[in-house]
Formats: C-alpha cells, structure tokens, sequence
C-alpha cells in the first residue's frame, strides 16, 4: 500500500479570538477614527464636486498654440536650425545619430561646392529623417550636437492615423528662410 494514503491532516477546531475587555474602548476609538478619515475625505470630494471647472482652453485659444501652455524645457518636435546667414548649421557630423538610443536618427552626407552651398561646412546633411515612431524625446540628439543644429520645439501636434506620417524629413524639420529675415 502506498504510505501517503495513511497520512492523516489535523485540522485545529475553531477558536474564536478572544478580546480582552479592557480593550473594547481602543476598537471603538480605532472604528471612530477610521470614520473620520473617511468623512474628512469625502468632504473634500463633495467640496470640489460643487467648485467649478477649470480647463485649459486648447484647441480654441489664441495664438500659434491655440491655448495650450508649455514650460521652457518642453521638448516637442525638432526643429533644424539655419545660421545667421541663412545656410544650414548641420554639417553632418552623425554625432546625433550616434548619440540616439532608439535609432530614429537617419543621416546622408554630401559635400558642400562652391556653386551650391548649403551649410557653412564642407559636409552638409543631404538627408536627414527622424522617425517619431521611434523617438522617446530624450534630448540626447540636441545635447550631442556641436553646432546647435538641431533643437527641440514647442511643436506637441504629432499624432497621426499613419506611421508613415510620423517619419519626419529634413523639409519638415528646416527652419524656413522667410523667418530668419522676419526676425531681423
């Protein structure tokens, strides 16, 4: 016969807990109290129940951000920046490819002529992608970057239905021409 048959479990009869009773007033008070952190809690929800709402007024408020309002470290979309003459100040150096942790950083290189010059280097960036797919928005690409090429926004609209939308090219990224001279 097998020896685990014969194996009987004591089961201990049940003994209620027995409450000394000199402590009756100690769980009264704890059963006392314990309302009343709940009540003081619920008064403050009922208190703000009853206050009014207070919204922040995107995406019908004024100005080019429609309301919404962004403290100065905000890191939103890329921006490639141009120098004071107008050339690009990415000379393709790959340093924020390479400083990227996700990868989403693609990078051609060209060389500058002198009939047709880009950036104030030799090299210039003939492509440059990031794919927001990818992107964790860790600022690592800006810090990377010697020449203050690229930076980061107050852009904070990039949703899209379409992955292929969200792989930003060099276009969409440059700063235009027309606001260098604007803000002189």
């Amino acid at each position: 016969m097998n020896s685990n048959a014969n194996n009987h479990v004591a089961v201990q009869p049940f003994r209620p807990i027995m409450v000394p009773p000199d402590s009756s007033y100690t769980c009264l008070m704890s059963i006392v109290r314990n309302l009343a952190g709940v009540a003081k809690g619920m008064s403050i929800t009922f208190g703000e129940m009853l206050q009014p709402t207070q919204v922040e007024n995107y995406p019908d408020g004024p100005g080019p951000l429609r309301g919404a309002v962004f403290q100065d470290r905000f890191r939103g979309k890329h921006i490639l920046q141009r120098d004071e003459n107008g050339l690009e100040k990415c000379v393709a150096c790959f340093l924020c490819a390479a400083a990227c942790p996700a990868n989403c950083i693609f990078i051609e290189a060209a060389e500058n002529t002198e009939e047709q010059r880009i950036s104030s280097s030799e090299r210039y960036a003939k492509v440059y992608n990031i794919d927001y797919n990818r992107c964790i928005f860790c600022g690592y690409c800006v810090e990377a970057c010697p020449t203050d090429a690229i930076t980061h926004g107050h852009g904070f609209e990039l949703a899209s239905l379409n992955a292929t939308n969200l792989v930003m090219r060099k276009e969409d990224m440059l700063v235009p021409v027309a606001a260098l001279t604007a803000a002189k």
